[in-house]
């Protein structure tokens, strides 16, 4: 999908793509985990509502791992802002997905018109684990085999320097925030609202964006 393509689809069509997207990943496991990809999303989803956030942090929440599922050929080029990577790594494993997903997800969304804000949370929530790995010895250990091993590939826990500099991100709070609920989704036998639920407020700020 190009980026003029993107722009010529309303955004109800743009939506329904995401979420087709995300529809299939329930037939996905989750990486090690015994919740499917769909499970994940809208359990982190449910977790940002109730935490009260903003819309563009619920979507973000909902739609963090969509670069391991978008097509290969929206991960890459096209316009975007700076801070958006112009082409990533797309590497993958039966394990861990594509290891640049974060990336891959943020591009993807920019090019079909999310909010700045919910690209931007999406694209930092693996540098939210380094950031963590770095400063609690204890949440890494608490990391899956899978969580683990894609940690190592992109660059371990943070150094100091690069946790000042995190730290001082006006979105930093926010995005160690969206990996926390990241972790925290993934209980079996949860029941969180359907994917629809989602549908209009995706909709809604698709509209916002100018």
């Amino acid at each position: 999908m190009t980026t003029s393509t993107a722009t010529t689809m309303s955004p109800e069509q743009r939506v329904t793509t995401v979420f087709q997207l995300l529809q299939n990943a329930n037939k996905k496991g989750y990486m090690g985990e015994k919740v499917t990809q769909l499970e994940h999303a809208l359990q982190a989803a449910q977790l940002a509502k109730k935490d009260g956030a903003d819309e563009e942090t619920i979507l973000a929440a909902l739609l963090h791992d969509i670069g391991h599922f978008c097509p290969l050929a929206d991960r890459c080029g096209g316009t975007h802002d700076k801070g958006l990577d112009a082409c990533h790594k797309t590497e993958t494993t039966m394990d861990i997905g594509v290891i640049d997903h974060d990336k891959a997800g943020a591009l993807y969304l920019h090019k079909l018109g999310f909010p700045k804000k919910t690209c931007e949370l999406i694209e930092s929530h693996v540098l939210a684990k380094r950031y963590l790995s770095a400063k609690d010895p204890t949440y890494q250990m608490g990391l899956s085999t899978a969580s683990e091993q894609s940690l190592k590939l992109r660059g371990g826990p943070l150094t100091p320097t690069e946790i000042r500099d995190f730290e001082k991100d006006p979105l930093f709070k926010q995005k160690v925030q969206i990996r926390k609920w990241d972790d925290a989704a993934k209980v079996i036998g949860a029941k969180p609202p359907a994917l629809d639920t989602y549908r209009d407020m995706a909709i809604r700020n698709l509209k916002l964006v100018i």
